[in-house]
């Protein structure tokens, strides 16, 4: 699904990437953690093809850079994140944002028919968001916006989805609804493969079967989540003293203080 080699990034004399290899296999769900300016948004950037590394290979979806078709590349690829929020009308109602999808586009411009309706109307009932349909997008709260963003995606069938922090500034409800959404879509049947960005460890549940930690430009760690957050490692990874317990199955990620 995603193949990065020796993948590194310079701009404005800046080091923004390093030395990164991933490997991301189908059938796996990886979680992208990393504080503030390490790397994050650049990597996605390069996955989707919006941004070129410096040097390295990339290949995604079977694709290599260079020898592919980027348009046709990104078709293939979801993405919900606060770029696409920023850019959506307010004053649109839900269902006309997620038709959009089907022509990535910001709006509806082409013509459409019965058919792209009724493709709205199945990937509104999947996430469970029917009762949205023809409200405006601006009287939504905004779990529910993302989950209208999330349909916007899906419609498209992308093999390849993209959840930016998605539950960012959410409350505890509308997060795991969001959660919730996310886990039933990845349990169906010819899934997409999701790389889910977040700060918050409370968010990385079982579905998620991998992590990677990125770190100033470069991996901290990768591999099974098990294995990855863990008290020692996050310790190392953050420079600080933290605790990591699990309560059930999800993580719970704290300053340890216990040293004054």
């Amino acid at each position: 699904m995603i193949k990065l080699t020796n993948v590194s990034m310079v701009r404005d004399s800046k080091q923004i990437l390093s030395d990164i290899n991933w490997r991301v296999e189908q059938g796996q769900h990886w979680v992208l953690m990393g504080l503030n300016g390490s790397g994050k948004s650049s990597l996605l950037n390069i996955i989707s093809g919006q941004q070129w590394p410096t040097t390295g290979n990339v290949e995604v979806l079977g694709e290599r850079f260079g020898k592919t078709k980027i348009p046709d590349l990104r078709k293939r690829i979801g993405w919900v994140g606060s770029v696409l929020n920023a850019k959506i009308n307010q004053f649109d109602t839900t269902d006309r944002i997620i038709l959009s999808g089907i022509f990535n586009s910001i709006g509806i411009y082409q013509d459409y028919g019965q058919e792209e309706l009724d493709r709205v109307d199945k990937v509104m009932k999947q996430l469970n968001i029917s009762h949205l349909k023809g409200r405006k997008y601006l009287t939504c709260s905004q779990g529910q916006q993302q989950l209208v963003l999330i349909a916007r995606s899906l419609i498209s069938n992308p093999e390849l989805l993209i959840l930016d922090e998605p539950c960012n500034g959410l409350d505890i409800f509308a997060t795991e609804q969001i959660l919730d959404q996310v886990a039933h879509l990845i349990n169906q049947k010819n899934a997409p493969t999701v790389l889910y960005v977040t700060h918050q460890a409370s968010e990385i549940t079982p579905m998620f079967d991998h992590t990677l930690l990125l770190k100033d430009g470069l991996i901290f760690d990768q591999g099974e989540t098990n294995r990855v957050l863990t008290t020692e490692n996050l310790t190392k990874f953050y420079g600080h003293s933290v605790k990591v317990d699990k309560y059930g199955n999800r993580y719970l990620v704290y300053l340890d203080r216990s040293n004054g």
